[in-house]
């Protein structure tokens, strides 16, 4: 366990996050736009990102840095499959988002599957509470009592950082998706405007007025390697590609990654961190997988009736018998008009 005052800042990790993916975006729109055209100016690409319309991505992008913040608290103070479990939650934020700005229609086995997650992640949260009631009654000293009650209230401090990023992620991420699907430009320019107005947000509330003082001290690099490293890549590279799945599939599928990450997670920390592996903890893990799986699968029709051709009603021309209408039921349900004039 690292001690607290040899950690990284957060707020540099987060900076450093949307300047990768801003980079990365800049280099995919040049690529993109020599591919199509052959050549790309600067000037080209200067009126692709500020647009009129540019403004609409400030919104997202100052919840977005936001949220990651807090998602950097949960990780520092939470293990990692708990994080993963107990983030699950955005999927009932989100679902909540996009019924109110949306105006999506979410069916009665979608909802219980909701219902289900909520059981899963508090029967997670039961164990977090359960190895801390468990510490104190072990430990008498004051010193070890000290140090698990600060522990637990590590603990808690990260299950409501959680919280906040799954409602800030529900309304961000149906925001984005309602600005990424309704416009003409393309995804690598809409990541870029993310990505440039998250940069102010995140240097100035992050890096200035949350670790100002600690940063200017120790230094902007203070605690990184290869470790914290890693994790500001995979953040870059995951917002990106959330960012493709929400513009080219659904979330259906982003609901199978999600279950896939936490059995990951689970595995991860089981071989590498000791993870105690205890009955509440798999029953809430395969309660939440369960849910999302619910979650994931497409509605069904209202009717599950087979296709036909109705029989018209024709209006008598002339004599009643210069019609003989014969009416022949099929095998397959389908019913079949034949006439002779």
């Amino acid at each position: 366990m690292v001690p607290e005052s040899e950690l990284y800042s957060t707020s540099t990790a987060v900076f450093l996050s949307e300047l990768t993916k801003l980079v990365i975006c800049i280099y995919m729109a040049v690529r993109s736009q020599v591919i199509e055209t052959g050549r790309c100016r600067a000037s080209d690409l200067y009126d692709q990102v500020f647009t009129p319309d540019a403004w609409k991505l400030m919104i997202p992008a100052a919840l977005y840095t936001v949220q990651n913040n807090l998602q950097y608290i949960a990780v520092s103070t939470l293990d990692a499959a708990t994080f993963q479990v107990t983030y699950q939650l955005k999927i009932l934020t989100t679902a909540i988002c996009s019924v109110l700005m949306l105006k999506t229609t979410l069916s009665p086995i979608k909802w219980f599957s909701l219902v289900l997650l909520t059981c899963g992640v508090a029967l997670v949260q039961l164990r977090i509470g359960g190895d801390s009631s468990q510490d104190k009654n072990m430990h008498t000293s004051k010193t070890l009592e000290k140090e698990t009650y600060d522990d637990g209230a590590k603990k808690i401090v990260g299950l409501c950082a959680v919280t906040v990023a799954c409602i800030i992620s529900g309304l961000a991420g149906v925001y984005f998706e309602k600005v990424l699907k309704g416009s003409q430009p393309s995804i690598w320019i809409r990541n870029l405007q993310l990505s440039f107005f998250s940069l102010f947000p995140a240097l100035v509330l992050g890096v200035w007025w949350k670790d100002g003082s600690t940063v200017w001290e120790k230094g902007f690099f203070f605690g990184y390697n290869f470790t914290v490293i890693g994790a500001i890549a995979c953040q870059a590279i995951g917002g990106i590609i959330v960012a493709l799945v929400v513009k080219y599939a659904d979330n259906i599928l982003k609901g199978f990654a999600t279950s896939i990450s936490i059995i990951l997670s689970f595995i991860a920390s089981v071989y590498l961190f000791d993870f105690p592996v205890t009955v509440t903890f798999l029953i809430g893990s395969a309660l939440v997988l369960i849910a999302t799986y619910m979650y994931s699968k497409p509605d069904k029709p209202d009717s599950q009736k087979k296709d036909y051709h109705p029989i018209e009603e024709e209006e008598e021309i002339g004599n009643d018998h210069a019609f003989n209408e014969k009416v022949d039921t099929a095998n397959n349900g389908y019913v079949k008009v034949s006439g002779k004039d």
